[in-house]
């Protein structure tokens, strides 16, 4: 399988102004077609940065891939760049011209005659006609390498990679494999705690595991390289029963679940409700669960400062009589000097618990962390 690398564009990702969204989108699309992306860089709106990141690029990797600084303007320098980087000149091609003119007359503009440089590309380069807007994109070839330059507008680009560009990779490469991903979700454990009790299995080859944390949640990655589909779902199955097998009842979901979706699966299976109250954590718990679509939860409370003449544990049954709940949840966060403790309550028709542990992170992420481990606790409770 071949190797890719993307770079994006633009001094104005540099400066923080805009978020670079492009990469993630390639880098999905690339591994759906079995093409490994290696590194992704990002360089501003300068011809010579611009050529020397493409030349490092292509001595490493066949397929180089660029979006953005095709427009028609001065700082829109990659065109040039490119032909520098490859050591060809640039040409005028009259069809993209008349593509151009074409598509602003569609729109009852005039074309401007600094807009002709977006019809210049690197001489011998096979264009990519762009439907969606005005700048041409183009592929130059040598030997095996491809670089394709992509606009940088992400709905243009999106467009010419499904229609053009994963098509061009297809064929050029006699690409018939696939790289295939599944992710298993974790709560309550540390990611140190998982590396401890599945660090063998993070030294396969194919398919590799890997470990990403979140505030109170760690993800387990399992990538598969494959000739079809159905292999890299065979291969992935059987790595994800031998994790199933050591992380039992933590793995609370896959790939597109979320905590509070799968706790109120089983809420609305059990035929139960919740209500819940949170206080020194600003809504992070009511707004969470606001935003699942079920007629389970009953809603809660926010008292934004921390109690001082009544414990949470006596505010929550207060909360579960108000609404008739038959789940109540409290959290209380306190900080305290290089940590926060947190308070978490859980009343259930079997009894109560009132949990205490301690965050060490960032305080900015305490909030997070509090949500997610008081929803695995409920859940976990739920499904004994």
């Amino acid at each position: 399988m071949p190797s890719a690398e993307i770079i994006t564009i633009g001094t104005e990702l540099l400066l923080g102004e805009i978020v670079d969204t492009n990469s993630a989108f390639l880098a999905r699309k690339l591994r759906d077609i079995g093409v490994d992306v290696y590194r992704t860089s990002t360089v501003g709106d300068n011809q010579t940065r611009i050529s020397e990141i493409i030349k490092e690029a292509i001595a490493r990797t066949p397929i180089v891939i660029t979006t953005g600084g095709l427009g028609p303007t001065i700082d829109d320098p990659t065109r040039d760049a490119i032909a520098l980087a490859m050591d060809l000149p640039t040409e005028f091609r009259p069809e993209l011209w008349e593509q151009i003119v074409t598509r602003l007359e569609k729109f009852g503009r005039a074309p401007t005659e600094n807009q002709k440089r977006q019809a210049f590309i690197p001489k011998g380069a096979l264009s990519i006609h762009n439907p969606v807007g005005t700048a041409p994109a183009f592929i130059v070839e040598q030997d095996k390498i491809s670089v394709i330059s992509l606009p940088g507008v992400p709905r243009e680009m999106e467009y010419l990679t499904e229609n053009s560009v994963l098509p061009y990779l297809r064929g050029r490469y006699q690409l018939t494999g696939t790289i295939k991903t599944r992710i298993l979700h974790i709560a309550g454990l540390g990611e140190s705690q998982i590396d401890e009790w599945i660090g063998d299995l993070e030294m396969l080859g194919n398919p590799t595991v890997g470990l990403s944390a979140h505030p109170g949640i760690v993800d387990v990655r399992i990538t598969a390289k494959a000739e079809s589909n159905d292999q890299a779902d065979s291969m992935i199955a059987n790595v994800e029963e031998a994790l199933r097998s050591r992380l039992g009842n933590s793995i609370f979901g896959a790939d597109e679940d979320s905590i509070e979706d799968v706790l109120f699966d089983i809420i609305d299976k059990k035929d139960l409700s919740l209500a819940v109250l949170e206080a020194g954590m600003a809504g992070s718990l009511v707004q969470k669960l606001s935003r699942v679509r079920s007629n389970r939860f009953e809603g809660g409370e926010v008292i934004p400062e921390i109690p001082e003449d009544t414990t949470l544990l006596e505010a929550t049954l207060r909360e579960l009589d108000a609404r008739h709940a038959s789940l109540a949840l409290g959290i209380c966060l306190i900080p305290q000097a290089g940590q926060q403790d947190v308070e978490i309550v859980i009343i259930t028709p079997a009894g109560e618990q009132n949990i205490k542990r301690s965050y060490g992170g960032h305080p900015r992420y305490g909030p997070t962390w509090a949500v997610n481990m008081a929803l695995e606790f409920l859940r976990q409770e739920l499904v004994k």
